[in-house]
């Protein structure tokens, strides 16, 4: 269990009666065992509904693959822009 021994178990057992004191520890454990077993309930709720809707899933039709866009042509590595090209051309 979680690679815990027993004399491990025991001292942290006796840490807990001597922080939290003989009344206060078995409201503790119970909130915390009330707290595991909702834990636990959750996450059986959430397998069986992940349960339920994988078959769905797999059911389901699968949309058709995406077509590749033509090839579009190359660009030039520098295209002069229209400012560039009217500063090359000289007035007649």
């Amino acid at each position: 269990m979680f690679g815990i021994g027993m004399p491990e178990l025991i001292l942290i057992m006796a840490l807990a009666l001597i922080v939290l004191g003989p009344k206060k520890l078995p409201e503790v454990a119970r909130a915390l065992g009330k707290g595991l077993a909702e834990f636990r309930r959750a996450t059986e709720e959430l397998k069986d509904e992940l349960s339920r809707i994988e078959p769905e899933a797999d059911a389901a039709p699968q949309p058709p693959p995406e077509t590749q866009p033509a090839a579009a042509e190359p660009t030039p590595a520098h295209s002069p822009s229209p400012s560039a090209e009217a500063s090359e051309r000289k007035p007649q």
